[in-house]
């Protein structure tokens, strides 16, 4: 079944998660399948759709939402959550740092959605991040020795949740959207810019990598507004 975790991403899009569904259902089904011979659909479509859908008392199968849109059908209390005694207060307070959402990529093509992002100036000028370990761009970067980075905007939400592995991406991370190659990596044509940087050191930190660089090259774009990531929710300014 699908990580809590990686279902609550979801949230503000009840059609990309019946899709993300659909998809894990799929592949359920092939395994199992292999395993028994034998298999009821019905029984796999309970386990992975039927929740994700409120039965109305006339009988109209309606959407979830917890979001409070105008015209949605609401319940009162959130299925997905954890109960707050069984939540890490470490993981609630950094929950409550706003943090901006960039795409870090490398050669391969790789990338990453990260929300741990900084960038420190001086001689020389440094960025600093935490990754996932066992993700591509981990083995990417370390390869190629560099990588680059570029903020996301309010229109990147779709992409963000594909980089970070929660969107279902047919033909690869960078099918679809429009890229522009850089010596580094390939970057949104449309964001607000990007940093081109030389891997230094990396080493763990917490359940993270933790990833220092030196920023060689610079390129702004249009300024866009920010996509920040809060409390498990990307986040708009105003």
């Amino acid at each position: 079944m699908a990580a809590i975790s990686e279902v609550l991403h979801y949230r503000e899009d009840r059609i990309a998660l019946l899709v993300y569904l659909g998809l894990l259902m799929t592949e359920a089904h092939a395994q199992l399948s292999q395993l028994n011979g034998q298999l009821h659909h019905t029984d796999l479509h309970d386990r992975f759709l039927t929740w994700a859908r409120a039965r109305e008392p006339a009988g109209r199968v309606t959407m979830f939402h917890v979001n409070h849109q105008p015209g949605a059908q609401i319940h009162h209390t959130d299925p997905f959550a954890v109960p707050t005694s069984d939540r890490s207060p470490v993981r609630r307070f950094r929950g409550r740092l706003a943090a901006p959402v960039t795409l870090w990529t490398a050669s391969g093509p790789a990338g990453l959605t990260v929300s741990s992002t900084l960038v420190a100036e001086g001689e020389p000028d440094r960025l600093l991040g935490l990754i996932d370990a066992e993700s591509d761009l981990w083995a990417a970067v370390e390869e190629a020795g560099r990588f680059a980075v570029a903020p996301l905007g309010p229109p990147h939400r779709q992409l963000a949740d594909r980089f970070a592995g929660l969107f279902p991406s047919p033909g690869g991370l960078f099918a679809t959207g429009d890229w522009t190659d850089t010596p580094y990596g390939p970057v949104p044509a449309d964001a607000g810019g990007w940093a081109g940087c030389r891997l230094d050191s990396a080493r763990e930190y917490g359940w993270s990598l933790l990833v220092e660089a030196t920023v060689e090259q610079v390129e702004l774009g249009d300024d866009i507004a920010p996509l920040l990531h809060h409390r498990g929710r990307y986040r708009e300014l105003g």
